[in-house]
């Protein structure tokens, strides 16, 4: 493991604990060079997974990237890095236990909605807003008030 600090290739494993409801390892380690400490964190990964993007294109998965991208709509919402954590890590599992390496970014669309829907109704109706490219203030109000239809149902 390189020295995030000065890049040395010479450091130590300090201390080491499962995290993430011990679907990762946390690791405390310490530059033999410059003395700087750092966290790292390993998780298992069943597979690679690729995504495929509405262009046809097709890149690597990147958990960072839909991190970020659940960590927006919550913004100023009571839902602590822990839970959000969970949420990436139920999400990435349901992508790895799919069966397939190729991923539409749909299918991931689909499965933030879930998780959002399930968690913080705010959040849900900020991700949908640009999920699925709102326009218009009617856009907001015909969503909600599905969302408001389906709670009366249930």
């Amino acid at each position: 493991m390189y020295c995030p600090f000065c890049s040395a290739d010479d450091t130590q494993v300090k201390d080491s604990r499962q995290a993430e409801e011990g679907n990762a390892i946390r690791r405390r380690r310490s530059c033999v060079q410059c003395g700087g400490r750092f966290t790292t964190f390993e998780r298992t990964q069943l597979r690679e997974l690729f995504v495929i993007k509405n262009n046809g294109d097709r890149e690597l998965f990147e958990r960072e990237k839909l991190y970020r991208s659940m960590k927006t709509p919550l913004r100023k919402r009571p839902i602590d890095a822990a839970k959000l954590e969970n949420m990436v890590n139920g999400i990435v599992r349901q992508l790895e236990s799919l069966g397939d390496t190729d991923i539409s970014t749909k299918q991931i669309g689909e499965l933030v909605m879930n998780a959002f829907a399930e968690t913080d109704q705010v959040a849900y109706i900020r991700y949908a807003s640009v999920y699925k490219d709102f326009r218009e203030v009617e856009d907001f109000n015909d969503f909600v008030d599905n969302i408001q239809k389906i709670q009366d149902v249930g």
